[in-house]
């Protein structure tokens, strides 16, 4: 299964430009690297006050993620940015449809509807002929609440994931 991963760094002030040409050369660089299935670049929003710039990038596994971040192109380009940014950069795993969110070209909504329906449709409807007789004696509340939960535990961890794999060219087309 794909891995997205986001890496973001505060770039000191007056340094973007410079930043920004660095992580560009990088970025085309990285795709020479075994494994690497896309990556796209964050940058601040026009007009924004925000010195924050990134990669959002997906690799085809673990092994593929650990071999990048331990190649000596990351490594040199870990040195090179040191002088350019302030503090840690930031380094976070995205899962599901949370990855869509954080990419630089998001799919159109109508086509995050469909996924996002194809998803639900299933899980609700086999929630409601399993779990939906075990709870309906309960209160209303804590039953919608025991339903939900795992709706959405269902979705976060098991069926999105496989969505966005399975969907993953139609919706980037």
């Amino acid at each position: 299964m794909p891995i997205h991963v986001v890496i973001t760094r505060r770039v000191k002030i007056g340094r973007e430009g410079e930043f920004q040409k660095a992580l560009l050369d990088f970025f085309q660089k990285s795709f020479s690297q075994d494994g690497v299935l896309g990556a796209d670049m964050l940058t601040p929003p026009p007009g924004s006050n925000s010195r924050e710039f990134g990669l959002l990038r997906t690799f085809a596994d673990e092994k593929a993620r650990d071999a990048f971040f331990e190649s000596e192109m990351f490594k040199a380009w870990e040195a090179k940015v040191r002088t350019l940014t302030e503090g840690e950069r930031v380094h976070r795993e995205l899962h599901g449809l949370e990855a869509w969110f954080r990419s630089s070209s998001p799919p159109p909504r109508w086509k995050m509807f469909i996924a996002t329906f194809l998803g639900v449709l299933p899980v609700v409807t086999v929630l409601n002929v399993t779990l939906g007789p075990a709870i309906l004696p309960w209160n209303f509340l804590l039953r919608t609440a025991v339903f939900n939960g795992c709706m959405i535990a269902l979705l976060t961890w098991a069926i999105m994931p496989i969505m966005t794999r399975v969907l993953h060219n139609w919706l980037r087309s």
